[in-house]
Formats: structure tokens, C-alpha cells, sequence
């Protein structure tokens, strides 16, 4: 027995370690309003270090509009238009995806992502712009240093076409 018990610790001591992935956590609300004519609104999410574009995370738009009539309402968020928007391609493959309806909406991403993989360590900023037919722009910025070194938790809140933004970095 004794045997068995040394030769099962001799054992897990020769497993390589797995390494834990740090982790991007989002939670996009997207409020409720109360206007006479609602349209989801198109949301893009990116990674900026000072000004400069770093990384697209995440487009909402009208994927199903038919010709495609849904992209030409992308360069309606601006900032992430002139930042990055106009020199994509689209749909961007794990990137792009349809309107999210009014509600809490989680997006995770760790270091195995391509995008957070490639990322140096350092300062960033993560932005969040929303833009709706009909209605209003909002944009939220969020500092973040990557890769984290210890667990922590940012909150900025929307005043009219996103609601509350929540960043969570885990080592």
C-alpha cells in the first residue's frame, strides 16, 4: 500500500503543471427604453493601448438583413469605425455576430483567445460603443492592465444606449 501511495505522489509530481488562463470577463447590459420606434442596437467591442487600436473583441449587428444591408449601418459607431470598422472585412469569423436583445449579455475571453495571447503586457483600455437606428451613440471606457496580476473589477454605467458595463480580469 505504501507502495502504491508513493508511486501516485512520485507521479502527479512528473504531470506537467497546467497553467491557469487569465481571463477577460464582460457583462454588457443593454437597457430597456421606452421610445416609439426600438431597434437593437449595433454594440462593438475593442481593446485599445493610449489611442491606438489593439484588438476587436466583439461586433453586434444585422447579420440577416438580406445583401448584407446590415453592414452599412457598422460605420454608424464611429469610433470603432475609424479606429478599425473600415478596414474589415465582414462577417468576421469569431468576431461578428447577430443584435443582442435588452438584457444582461456575457462575453469571456481568456489567454488562449488569439487575440489576448498575442496581447504584451501592459495598459489598455477596453471600449464599448453601442449606436441604434432611430436613437442615440454611447461609448464606455474601461483601463485594464493585462495580463492581470491579481482578480479585479471595473463598473462604468451607460447613461442612454448601454446600461451598466462590467469588466472582470482574473489571473
Amino acid at each position: 500500500m505504501l507502495k502504491k501511495s508513493f508511486a501516485l505522489c512520485f507521479a502527479s509530481l512528473c504531470l506537467p503543471m497546467v497553467a491557469q488562463a487569465a481571463q477577460l470577463n464582460v457583462e454588457i447590459e443593454i437597457p430597456r427604453l421606452d421610445v416609439a420606434e426600438y431597434h437593437r442596437p449595433y454594440v462593438a467591442l475593442w481593446i485599445e493601448q493610449g489611442n491606438q487600436h489593439v484588438a476587436d473583441l466583439a461586433v453586434w449587428y444585422d447579420l440577416k438583413m438580406k445583401n448584407n444591408e446590415g453592414e452599412k449601418w457598422l460605420k454608424d459607431m464611429r469610433q470603432w469605425w475609424r479606429r478599425s470598422g473600415r478596414t474589415l472585412s465582414f462577417p468576421i469569423d469569431g468576431v461578428s455576430s447577430a443584435t443582442r436583445a435588452v438584457g444582461k449579455h456575457q462575453l469571456s475571453f481568456d489567454s488562449q483567445n488569439p487575440v489576448l495571447s498575442k496581447l504584451p503586457a501592459g495598459d489598455y483600455q477596453l471600449l464599448v460603443e453601442a449606436a441604434r437606428e432611430v436613437g442615440g451613440r454611447e461609448l464606455i471606457k474601461i483601463p485594464f492592465t493585462w495580463p492581470p496580476q491579481a482578480e479585479h473589477t471595473e463598473t462604468a454605467q451607460g447613461s442612454t444606449e448601454l446600461g451598466a458595463i462590467v469588466l472582470q480580469v482574473k489571473p
